[in-house]
């Protein structure tokens, strides 16, 4: 069983990485893209639910068409406001006949947000709206949150041999702020270690969020990963914490500006000392 879960865990792990590099590779029909005006809300979508294709719809409009388990989709640029969304299988004519929802997403505006389409911790599929956190993160540092979305109790998720976060149930979440670097993560049940997914590498990028999600279902045996990413929140590099300015500073070449001042000042003088003993030459003679 661990093997199993271990090889879903880093197959589903890299499917999602190499969806983030390609960027949004599901259409949203009709809605604008990721870059419109700046005090829109972005959306994305993640599928969650096991072995059914579905259609999302906005508003009564197909937006997602043939959306597959495990894929991630947008971000969108959307005005605020309140969205009805509705999911149905894949094959149906409208949005009449819902597998989920219809659920209201009201969205404001500045603000990043993952629509989840998942399995609750009952094994009813139902809908999770998460907000991402877009503030400034520290230099140095990367955000990890870690998303339980699967039908499953709660669970520890350990770093590197340790438990990082404990007891998180479904549909919860957990926020780490971490330098930057690889970690070996595993979930495993509260209060144990055995894995019931990976262990496997999560990269934590410099002032990203690394969104993993945990998701399928332990009794079908089908739990597995996938990871969303979001960039831009560096810290200003003017802006380091005063704790590292002596260091920063101690790195860097002496600062060379009262070295150049107190050069060109004896300069002055000595041009000033050379004009008045040559006036005074020639006073005399």
């Amino acid at each position: 069983m661990h093997a199993t879960h271990s090889t879903r865990f880093t197959a589903s792990l890299a499917a999602s990485l190499t969806a983030a590099s390609i960027g949004a590779f599901v259409v949203f029909g009709g809605l604008a893209p990721a870059n419109a005006a700046t005090g829109d809300a972005q959306l994305s979508v993640f599928h969650g639910v096991p072995g059914l294709t579905v259609d999302v719809y906005v508003n009564n409009k197909l937006t997602i068409d043939n959306f597959k388990p495990g894929d991630m989709a947008g971000p969108v640029a959307l005005a605020a406001g309140t969205y009805t969304v509705a999911i149905t299988a894949s094959d149906a004519a409208d949005a009449s006949k819902p597998a989920i929802g219809p659920v209201d997403l009201k969205l404001e505006a500045g603000m990043n947000y993952t629509a989840v389409a998942h399995l609750g911790a009952d094994a009813k599929p139902t809908a999770t709206l998460f907000t991402n956190d877009t503030s400034t993160i520290a230099a140095g540092s990367g955000r990890l949150v870690v998303r339980h979305v699967a039908a499953a109790p709660a669970v520890d998720v350990l770093a590197n041999g340790a438990v990082a976060i404990s007891n998180l149930s479904n549909p919860k979440e957990s926020v780490l702020v971490i330098p930057a670097g690889t970690i070996s993560a595993v979930v495993a049940a509260t209060g144990t270690t055995a894995p019931v997914i990976g262990p496997a590498d999560v990269k934590v990028a410099e002032g990203v969020d690394t969104i993993v999600y945990a998701w399928g279902s332990l009794a079908d045996k089908n739990l597995a990963v996938a990871v969303q990413t979001v960039s831009g929140m560096n810290s200003d590099p003017n802006g380091i914490p005063a704790g590292e300015a002596g260091l920063v500073a101690t790195n860097r070449p002496a600062d060379q500006t009262p070295l150049w001042l107190g050069g060109i000042a004896v300069l002055v003088l000595l041009g000033l000392g050379s004009a008045t003993f040559l006036g005074l030459r020639r006073a005399r003679r």
